[in-house]
This record gives C-alpha cells, sequence and structure tokens, in this order.
C-alpha cells in the first residue's frame, strides 16, 4: 500500500509540473511586450509603418511597437548615448556610416539564421545591397533603402524659362556638370522675396553628400582606397569647391548659404537628394515637378548611394520578439510597403509595378534614368570608426566657404592636414 501511494503520488507530481509548465509557456507567449523602433523619418514614413504594423500585428496580437524618431544629425550620437547607459531601442534604422562604430561596438545583434528560413525567402535581397550589413560571416542587419541620389526638378520653372529639362538633356549625352550651373544661372531670377535659384545642393547646411559626385565624375577621390589619407586636396577638389564658390557668390544661381529656401517653396529648380524625399514632394500642387539622374563628368556619373537598414540591437529585454519584428519588416511585405518611400533592395520589388506607380510618382521613364539606371554607378560614403570626427572638419571646411574666409584652396589645404592627423591615429 504504502509503495502504491508513492508511484500515486509521483504521478501527481509530474502531473503538476506538467501543468505548470504548460502555463508557464502559455503566459510567456501571451505576455504584452512593447518593442521601441527608432528612425530618423518623418510623418509620413511615421504613417507608412503604423499601417504596416497593423498587419504584423494580426500574427502577434502580444507585440506593440512604439515608433520614436530621432533628427538625423543627432541620431548617432542619440544611440551611442543610449548604448553606454545600457538603453538601446529594441530595433532602429542604421544608415551606412553609423556601421562601424556600431560593429565595433558589438550593439548589433546577429540574424544569420535568417538567411535559413525559406518563407523569409533571403535569395530575393540584391546580392551587392547586403555587404554592408555582413560582418565576419555573421549577418548584422537588413537593408530596407538602396538609393543613388537623384535630382528634383521644378518642371515649371523650365517650361516658363523654355529650357530643355535634365532628362530631355540625359538621353541626349548632354546632361554635364557644365550644363548644370548654366542650366542653373538660366534660370536664376526676380529680387528679394520673389528671387527665384536654379540650384540648392544641400539639403541641411552640414550634409555635403553630392559634392563628391562632382569630383568623382572628374576622376578625382575624397580618400585613398585604404581610408588612411585625405586625396580632396585635388584639382579636381578644388574645382568642386570652385563650382559652388562660383555658384554661391559670383553667378547667384544657388540658395544663399544659410538660407531655409526649399524645393518644396517653387523657389529652386534643381535639388540633389534621396528618393526618401519624395515623401515631402508628392504632395506639391503649386508646380510640376519630376526626377532626373546627377549631372556627368568626364569619367561619367557617379551618384552616392545612401544605403540604410534595420537592425535589432543587443541588449533588448525582449530579444526573440525584436527579430520577429525586424524578420516582418525585412520581408516582402515588409519591404514592399516601404518602397513607397525608398528604392526596394528585394529584387521581386524593385522589378514591380507596385514601386513604380505609387500614386503621385514621377513617370516610369523618370525612375528607370534616375534610379534604376543608375544603381550600379554610384559610390558609398567612406568607412571609417572616426567618421563623426572627420565630417566635422570637412563642415568646417565649408562653413569657411559659406563666410568667404578662405579660397577654396586655403580650404582644402587645411582640411586635408586636420583630417589626415585623424586618418593616421
Amino acid at each position: 500500500m504504502k509503495k502504491y501511494f508513492l508511484i500515486l503520488f509521483g504521478f501527481v507530481l509530474m502531473f503538476l509540473v506538467a501543468c505548470n509548465g504548460e502555463e508557464t509557456s502559455k503566459s510567456s507567449s501571451d505576455e504584452k511586450v512593447e518593442l521601441t523602433f527608432t528612425t530618423w523619418g518623418n510623418d509620413q514614413h511615421s504613417s507608412m509603418y503604423e499601417d504596416l504594423l497593423k498587419e504584423f500585428y494580426k500574427e502577434h496580437p502580444n507585440i506593440k511597437v512604439k515608433i520614436q524618431s530621432i533628427p538625423h544629425a543627432d541620431y548617432q550620437q542619440k544611440l551611442s548615448v543610449l548604448a553606454a547607459g545600457n538603453e538601446l531601442p529594441d530595433v532602429g534604422w542604421v544608415a551606412e556610416r553609423m556601421v562601424p562604430q556600431f560593429v565595433d561596438n558589438g550593439i548589433l545583434r546577429d540574424i544569420s539564421d535568417f538567411r535559413d528560413d525559406e518563407e523569409f525567402n533571403f535569395k530575393d535581397y540584391i546580392p551587392s545591397t547586403l555587404k554592408l550589413w555582413e560582418h565576419d560571416g555573421k549577418l548584422l542587419g537588413l537593408p530596407f533603402s538602396t538609393p543613388p541620389m537623384i535630382m528634383y526638378v521644378n518642371r515649371t520653372m523650365f517650361e516658363e524659362a523654355g529650357l530643355e529639362t535634365p532628362n530631355e538633356l540625359a538621353k541626349k549625352g548632354e546632361w554635364t556638370w557644365e550644363q548644370f550651373q548654366e542650366t542653373a544661372k538660366a534660370l536664376s531670377k526676380g529680387e528679394g522675396s520673389d528671387r527665384q535659384y536654379g540650384a540648392r545642393l544641400f539639403n541641411e547646411w552640414t550634409n555635403f553628400a553630392t559634392m563628391p559626385s562632382h569630383t568623382f565624375s572628374y576622376g578625382g577621390k575624397m580618400f585613398s582606397d585604404d581610408m588612411s589619407e585625405f586625396k580632396w586636396n585635388s584639382p579636381e577638389g578644388i574645382a568642386t569647391f570652385e563650382m559652388l564658390n562660383r555658384m554661391m557668390f559670383e553667378d547667384n544661381s544657388h540658395v544663399p548659404p544659410g538660407e531655409n529656401i526649399t524645393f518644396e517653396s517653387g523657389k529652386v529648380g534643381m535639388f540633389p537628394f534621396m528618393y526618401s524625399y519624395i515623401a515631402n514632394v508628392r504632395g506639391i500642387t503649386d508646380f510640376e515637378w519630376d526626377i532626373a539622374p546627377l549631372p556627368k563628368g568626364p569619367e561619367g556619373r557617379v551618384p552616392l548611394l545612401g544605403q540604410a537598414g534595420i537592425v535589432a540591437f543587443e541588449g533588448s529585454e525582449h530579444p526573440e520578439e525584436a527579430k520577429k519584428l525586424l524578420k516582418f519588416l525585412g520581408s516582402k511585405t515588409g519591404i514592399q510597403a516601404q518602397s513607397a518611400f525608398f528604392v526596394p533592395p528585394r529584387k521581386s520589388v524593385l522589378e514591380s509595378d507596385e514601386f513604380v506607380n505609387v500614386p503621385n510618382n514621377p513617370p516610369r521613364e523618370s525612375i528607370e534614368l534616375a534610379l534604376i539606371n543608375e544603381m550600379d554607378n554610384g559610390f558609398t560614403y567612406p568607412l571609417h570608426e572616426d567618421w563623426t570626427k572627420i565630417e566635422s572638419e570637412i563642415i568646417n571646411g565649408f562653413d569657411k566657404l559659406y563666410s568667404q574666409s578662405a579660397s577654396p584652396e586655403e580650404i582644402l589645404e587645411q582640411m586635408e592636414k586636420d583630417v589626415n592627423v585623424i586618418l593616421q591615429e
């Protein structure tokens, strides 16, 4: 009898443990989880993600996502501060320039298992878009945007001036940097508050991303291939700074330094920036607009390839849920939704009518000329762990140009000295 009770007690104990385990597992899967997703996007981007996440919530009703927008200029420093305090978001955008520091700091989660998920269809990603995110055999992020820089064009201004548009010139092989300068001069007119300008080459006055395209198209460089020497102080680099100086202070065809006259105002004829800016442009009704490729030089057309990805950060309190969110955002469904603003890294989406035929998009021919045909021609931002310091010295040089406190030759000579100190540390 004693033996019978011991056996019965054992069965009861095993049953209770099993039930408790089942209950624990169930409560874990049903646990309400809030994830933080950081971007530097605008309100249109946030609205797009809110709509997209409705699909995610259907499959993961216990997970909610808080979208947090941080200004691009502050983004890298903000995340570095959060990392130091172990307060990183769960998932977030990362630009190419941020990758070296974040990889070196070990704050990007390994998501290599995504490669073997048949449902995820990792092979759909264009291989060149993944290089930035692969380190020592590990996959540390997924690209969501891979655009070459494009030119936004005020077609109404061109029609009123009786000028050929950049796309018309490009199709004839005549859209050059020299023609760009002549066109900008011809578009510029008026006085005071009625003044219109042919061009604005900067989104923010600290963002010089367009300028290397001019240098590269003439055969120049910014840095040596191994990032050990500053090479912008060259005849090609000086010509780039002289072009900007001439447009701003001699031709008066460029928006004056520091003035916030935007393309959307209708007072700027040509404005180069990334495809994501189309979110600001689609709502324009005061004038007709279009997109076009950047001008070319003797060495061809060399637009900046601005790549951004989404990563899962280390230290998350909900690492598995964070990976689920990242996998959803990188799925075909996620990339298709994001392609309303970003050039997609998945081949199936890039070639789809859904990408081209977004409401208020420019015509297919313009998208092919400015984007799809230029995917293989661009350059990527230099990768260096001290890029923030390097960038600061370059911005100091542009400030001297804006204030006319030094000549292009003097600016680049000093820039070379200051940047080389950082490169050789």
